[in-house]
């Protein structure tokens, strides 16, 4: 199985709102940046551009999209809610009802792209 068949049937695993939200995020993420390598590493959907830019990941109750190099980004959105205590990552926890903020999250992986170019 190719690593783009891993990622489809990882996100397929979620029955529910997850799944569609996170096929939104691969979606917006592939338009983004079409440079950015798509892996699985670890049990979820990693971005790479020379090193690690994100991965997303479903939750209980929430989805997850993380941010190796957050903390070196600029956020003027202020999307960031999870991590801001970490070092490096940074990353945007998702719930149900939540508006996934295209632009905003467009802008953060062109900077991470940027910042590991």
């Amino acid at each position: 199985m190719d690593t783009s068949d891993k990622v489809t049937e990882h996100i397929n695993s979620y029955s529910d709102w997850r799944s569609e939200r996170l096929k939104e995020l691969r979606e917006l993420i592939g338009k983004t940046s079409p440079d950015l390598i798509e892996d699985f590493k670890w049990g979820v959907p990693v971005w790479t551009h020379y090193g690690l830019v994100c991965a997303i990941s479903g939750f209980k109750d929430y989805i997850k999209i993380n941010f190796f190099k957050g903390a070196f980004l600029p956020d003027p959105a202020s999307l960031f809610n999870s991590g801001l205590d970490s070092k490096e990552h940074r990353s945007i926890n998702l719930q149900q009802l939540d508006t996934i903020n295209s632009a905003a999250i467009s802008d953060l992986i062109r900077a991470a792209v940027a910042y590991n170019s």
